[in-house]
Formats: structure tokens, sequence, C-alpha cells
């Protein structure tokens, strides 16, 4: 028996008529992809009702209305608590909602705080500095090279050709520009040379498992071989994706997201980043518990399909998971 489904998004078009830049809106869906999931979701037996962005949750919730379940992909629009703002709602009401509470949402974007807890958690992360005024520029105490990036972006911004650094007179340079650009803190990390991973993952706690691993790297012909914003918007292009080789580092790769994942307390789905240091060891980079759903162009479905996962299933697993952890329905 299906669900009653309520639907919260972020399209980019509603915000770009506001005047808000296309950077500025990254993060936030397309209109393809809020159809694909409504359709999937249908075509799994449940019934649908689109609700919109926050701001819409808000009055629909202060009329009245109620749904057994959302599916929330919002990310919200300003502050580092922006992705907790949907699901705070939901529990100030009591409203059901798939992926992770308000406090993963918030401790997950501020790549910062989650460092912390998988380093507290004893798994592998290269050592960082926050930068929250230029005075703190000078105490980073690290070993060159060094990368720095908004703390609590998502969509590489922030991050250009200019992220890696060789030396001390870069670091200051680019964490000005960044303190000017994003008003947030810069989260400055020792550069990983290694390969890139991106692990998909299913469920929630003991019952969370891998779906599988997807190798990234950038093109030979593409200028710097940084995952930018840039980089990420012509993926097509630029970026080459390939199913993670079985073998030894895969395993490695795999075991530390799962473990990451469940540090971090992740709910239903998410996806977890992984690279390699000096020596190839995989260390943590940071992790989505709000993973990108466009059907082809989203590392999570495009994981899904390289292992056989239809569109359909990954989203009945995702409502699957918090059917079965909120007690509700029958699942997917």
């Amino acid at each position: 028996m299906g669900l009653a489904i309520g639907l919260v998004y972020d399209l980019r078009k509603d915000y770009l008529a506001e005047g808000y830049s296309a950077e500025q809106v990254a993060e936030f869906d397309v209109e393809e992809t809020i159809d694909a999931i409504e359709a999937a979701l249908r075509s799994l037996g449940h019934a649908t009702q689109r609700i919109g962005n926050a701001r819409a949750l808000c009055a629909a919730l202060v009329a009245g209305r109620r749904w057994p379940l959302v599916f929330n992909v919002a990310e919200g629009l300003a502050g580092r608590s922006r992705e907790a703002q949907v699901p705070c709602l939901l529990e100030l009401y009591g409203v059901g909602y798939t992926f992770s509470d308000p406090l993963v949402c918030a401790a997950t974007l501020d790549k910062s705080i989650a460092k912390r807890l998988v380093r507290d958690a004893g798994l592998p992360t290269p050592k960082f500095h926050v930068v929250r005024e230029e005075a703190d520029i000078a105490a980073a105490d690290l070993k060159l090279p060094l990368f720095a990036k908004p703390v609590a972006e998502g969509t590489g911004k922030g991050i250009t050709g200019q992220s890696r650094l060789e030396s001390p007179e870069q670091l200051a340079g680019v964490c000005r520009d960044l303190l000017r650009r994003f008003a947030q803190p810069v989260l400055v990390e020792e550069f990983l040379p290694g390969r890139e991973f991106t692990v998909g993952v299913l469920g929630t706690g003991a019952e969370a498992r891998v779906l599988g691993t997807m190798e990234i790297a950038i093109r030979p012909q593409v200028e710097s071989a940084i995952y930018s914003y840039e980089t990420k918007e012509r993926c097509e292009q630029w970026v080459s994706y390939a199913r993670a080789a079985p073998g030894p580092l895969r395993r490695k790769v795999e075991e530390l997201a799962l473990e990451s994942y469940r540090a971090l307390e992740c709910r239903d789905a998410g996806r977890v980043d992984i690279r390699g240091d000096r020596r190839g060891r995989p260390a943590f980079m940071e992790v989505n518990p709000l993973p990108g759903l466009h059907p082809t162009h989203s590392d999570l479905p495009m994981i899904a399909t390289q292992e056989g996962m239809s569109y359909a299933e990954l989203l009945g697993a995702i409502v699957g998971s918090a059917a079965c952890r909120l007690g509700i329905g029958h699942g997917a």
C-alpha cells in the first residue's frame, strides 16, 4: 500500500527570479529533478503532493496540512544551518520525513564540524584549520600544499583552480577573498593528492550499507585538476566518472565511508567523499546527507545505475528506510 508523500524542494528558477545569482542557487534543483522524483514515487504506488520550498511548507503547516511522509530535498537558502530548516519545521509539527535530522544536517554542512566528529571517531581526515577572520590566517600550522574552501558551501562553490595553495602568500590572498565573498569562515586543510572517490550509502545505523563507489577524475585536457564549481557545472565535458575497480583500495574506501556515515548518524541515504593522501591511504573529505537526485547528472543516481539499481528502486529504498524507522506504511 502506498503512502501520501509531500515533496519539499528548492527550485533554481524560483530564486533566480528573485534576483539571486547562478552561483548562489547552484545547489538547488531544476524542474526536471522534481518531475523525476515525483514520477518515480508514483510508479511505486505512492501519491504525491508538491509543497515547494521552506516558506511554502511553513504556510501549509500553519494552514493545517499534514502528510504521512515528506520527501525532503530542500537545501535552504541562508546560514550554515540552512539544510536543517525543513527538518526542524517538520519535527515541530510532528511530520515524518526522509533523510537526516536537523542536528546531522547542520553539523555536516559545516565541514569543520563534520571533520571533528569523524576525527574524534578515530577515522582519518586531513589536518585542518578554520580561518574566521584575517588574524587567524597566520595560525595555520599545516604542511604545504594546502586547500582552502568556504566552510559551509556545496556544489564546489568557492572552489577554483586557485584553491590549491603552495605558499603562505597564496593562503593569505585566497582566504581574504573567500572571507569577503562568502561572509563565512574558510576551511584550510592539508591537500590530499591521491585518487578521489564518492561512495553511495543507503539505510540508517546498523542497517546502513554501501550501494557502490564511483571514482572521479578530471580529464587531462582541463587546465586545472581541481574539482571546482566550474568543473562541476561542466562535468559532462571535463570529468570522467567510473565504477571503482574491485580490490583492497575500494574495500578501504568503502569501509571508511560507511564508518563515517554511521559516526555522523546520517539516515536513509547519503554520499561520502573520500580522497587518497600522500601515501594513497583513503581519508574522509565530507558527506552529503541530502544527496542530489537528478536521475542522470547527480552522483548518487549515477552510482545506483552503475550497480544495476534503477532510479525508482533507489527512491524506493530511501522511502522504505524512512518508513521503516518511522513505523509507517509498508515501505516502498
